[in-house]
C-alpha cells in the first residue's frame, strides 16, 4: 500500500517541501528526515505518520553560520550519537546537527563554505555515508573522488578515483553522487556520468 505522507508543496510550510533531495529513517521509531535545497534549504523531521514535520536545522536563508544550510543532500542518520550528518553541498563541507539542537557543527571540509582540493576540502559533496565505527565516507563529486576520514580526523584519504580527473575506466570516476556499504564494508558508488555503479574493494 502507497502512503503519500507530504502533499502541500511546493513551499515552505511545516507541511510542505521544496525540491527533497534525500531520506533518512530511524528504524527504532520511524523517524523520517528530508533533505531540502529550492529555497528551504533545511532538515525536515517527520514523525510516523505524520502529515507535518519540525525544522532539525536551517530553514534560515542560505549561508555558512552554524543555524545555516547550503543544498543540504545527502543524510545518514547516526544512532550512536543520536544525530544527522548531512552533506552540506553548496557550502562545500560534512556537518553534523544533533536531534537535540537546532544549530550544526563542523566534521570536514571548510567551515566558510569555500570549495578546495586538498586532503581536508570538499567540493560539492553530494552524499556521506558511515561504517560501524564511525569512519566517513564522502561523494565529493566535485573533485571527482570518494574520501575517507577516520574517527575524528579532518584530512581524509583518496579511497576511489582521482582528485580532479575524470574517466571510464576502473579506477576513475566521473561526477560521483552517491556511496554505500554493504556488510563487509565494500562501497558502491554512484558513478553518474559515466551511467553505472562501482564496487570498490574494502578499505
Amino acid at each position: 500500500m502507497t502512503h503519500i505522507y507530504f502533499k502541500g508543496g511546493p513551499g515552505p510550510g511545516l507541511n510542505q517541501l521544496n525540491q527533497p533531495y534525500c531520506v533518512a529513517r530511524d528504524s527504532n521509531s520511524k523517524t523520517l528526515y528530508i533533505s531540502e535545497g529550492g529555497t528551504n534549504n533545511r532538515i525536515m523531521v517527520y514523525e510516523f505518520n505524520a502529515s507535518s514535520g519540525t525544522i532539525l536545522v536551517g530553514g534560515q536563508g542560505v549561508g555558512t553560520n552554524s543555524t545555516q544550510l547550503n543544498t543540504p543532500m545527502g543524510l545518514y542518520f547516526d544512532s550512536l550519537s543520536n544525530s544527522l550528518i548531512i552533506a552540506n553541498c553548496y557550502a562545500n563541507n560534512i556537518v553534523r546537527s544533533r536531534l537535540n539542537t537546532s544549530n550544526w557543527e563542523l566534521v570536514v571540509g571548510n567551515i566558510n563554505g569555500s570549495y578546495g582540493y586538498t586532503s581536508s576540502e570538499l567540493w560539492y559533496p553530494q552524499d556521506v555515508t558511515l561504517d560501524p565505527m564511525g569512519n566517513i565516507y564522502v561523494a565529493d563529486t566535485g573533485n571527482q573522488r570518494i574520501q575517507f576520514f577516520s574517527v575524528g580526523q579532518s584530512n581524509g584519504i583518496t579511497v576511489a578515483g582521482i582528485t580532479g580527473t575524470t574517466g571510464n575506466t576502473s579506477t576513475l570516476l566521473k561526477s560521483p553522487y552517491g556511496v554505500t556499504l554493504d556488510n563487509q564494508l565494500n562501497l558502491y558508488v554512484s558513478d553518474s556520468a559515466n551511467h553505472r555503479i562501482q564496487k570498490f574493494q574494502r578499505y
